[in-house]
């Protein structure tokens, strides 16, 4: 009799354990994460990002954008859901592809397209004639920033000739090409530079084009130190030249000689046929 209820509950232990373990396993098997992803799914918003790079001042069409969703808390300030409401607007700034548009980085709805709205506040865009030579043979491009030099031939100051850097880090808003007619009613391409400068730069920019030749100095964009220079003239630049001349062809002495007088000690030397 008491081995019979022994059996009994070891039994009953065993389907105990055993309907326990059905349990857990279950418990175990359902995904922890499905209720969060379903969370994160839900909140999820559209946004309209850049199809591919954007340059400034560029006018937006359809086939630059594509919406993507993302998650309420990654949302940027002042995004776009609707592509079709940036039709038509235009960049303040450059985009990358993939990255959302935000008001911030558009020009005002009412601040028009083009060169115009690229224009910072207290700016102003004068254009400029040059050459291949002016613009680094197409190294400089809108966005670069670069110092101006011009050299003017002045025959009311001594000297007459002379060379001197006028503006420093000025923004480079456009670069292209105008035809014009070459003197023999023929066109011909003229390279224009569109710089961004205050209306005080914008004199001096606009006297040396008149009275001199411009030359333009393309600068690192994280090098912002301006530098003042006194400039160069024809005399400045040719004693430079013969000082430096001069320090080559000295001719060594043919004797040296070491004088002795008192305590001190000197060098001398001597050549033949000096003069």
């Amino acid at each position: 009799m008491g081995s019979s209820r022994w059996m009994l509950q070891l039994v009953g232990a065993l389907v105990l354990a055993l309907a326990t373990g059905v349990l857990v396993f279950q418990w175990m098997a359902v995904p922890r994460n499905a209720p969060t992803a379903a969370v994160r799914a839900d909140n999820a918003t559209a946004v309209v990002v850049a199809a591919k790079d954007l340059d400034r001042g560029a006018a937006i069409d359809a086939a630059m954008l594509r919406t993507v969703r993302l998650p309420a808390e990654s949302l940027p300030q002042n995004a776009f859901s609707d592509p079709a409401t940036l039709v038509g607007r235009t960049l303040r700034e450059r985009i990358y592809q993939n990255e959302p548009l935000t008001e911030a980085r558009l020009v005002p709805k009412d601040g028009g397209a083009g060169i115009s709205a690229m224009i910072a506040p207290g700016k102003r865009a004068i254009a400029v004639k040059g050459n291949k030579v002016l613009g680094l043979a197409g190294f400089i491009r809108p966005g670069n920033r670069v110092d101006v030099l011009v050299t003017i031939d002045n025959k009311q100051v001594p000297g007459r000739i002379r060379t001197k850097t006028v503006l420093e880090n000025i923004p480079v808003l456009a670069t292209g090409t105008e035809l014009e007619d070459n003197g023999k009613g023929e066109p011909s391409p003229v390279d224009t530079y569109t710089l961004e400068l205050t209306p005080a730069e914008g004199e001096r920019l606009s006297l040396a084009a008149t009275k001199g030749t411009l030359h333009f100095a393309l600068r690192n964009p994280a090098d912002e130190t301006l530098v003042a220079t006194p400039g160069a003239s024809v005399k400045s630049t040719l004693s430079i030249a013969s000082s430096s001349d001069k320090a080559k062809t000295r001719r060594r002495p043919d004797y040296v000689v070491e004088v002795l007088r008192g305590g001190q000690r000197q060098i001398m030397g001597f050549w033949r046929n000096a003069k």
